[in-house]
């Protein structure tokens, strides 16, 4: 699943920050059902990606540092979007990687990619 983000309107995975005393696992869970209404079912145990990167805000420099993970969840729909994104889809492999505005975002989805195919999935 993308999302696409009303700050900006770039085209994303659901992400978010971690709250005291949580893990970046529970962090993810919590964002995912924050952001979509969905909740993970099935994580796939060996994948954990993590990105830094940098972005101005008001002329600030923020660094962020992202752990994803690649999970199924039951159903599709309904998805309920935050007020945070304007949009979301489920996307082919190829429509994804062409959706996603971000470099390291398409990295990731390659790595998801080569983790399910290790999978059998």
């Amino acid at each position: 699943m993308l999302l696409r983000h009303a700050n900006g309107g770039h085209w994303s995975f659901p992400k978010g920050h971690l709250e005291e005393r949580e893990s970046a696992r529970e962090a993810a869970v919590r964002e995912l059902e924050e952001e979509t209404g969905l909740l993970p079912e099935d994580f796939l145990a060996d994948f954990r990606e993590r990105v830094h990167y940098s972005y101005r805000r008001k002329g600030e420099r923020i660094e962020k540092a992202v752990v994803y993970f690649l999970a199924s969840v039951e159903g599709i729909d309904p998805v309920t979007l935050s007020d945070e994104h304007l949009d979301y889809g489920w996307f082919s492999f190829k429509e994804a990687e062409e959706k996603l505005t971000y470099d390291n975002d398409r990295e990731i989805l390659r790595k998801a990619e080569a983790g399910l195919g290790s999978h059998g999935s």
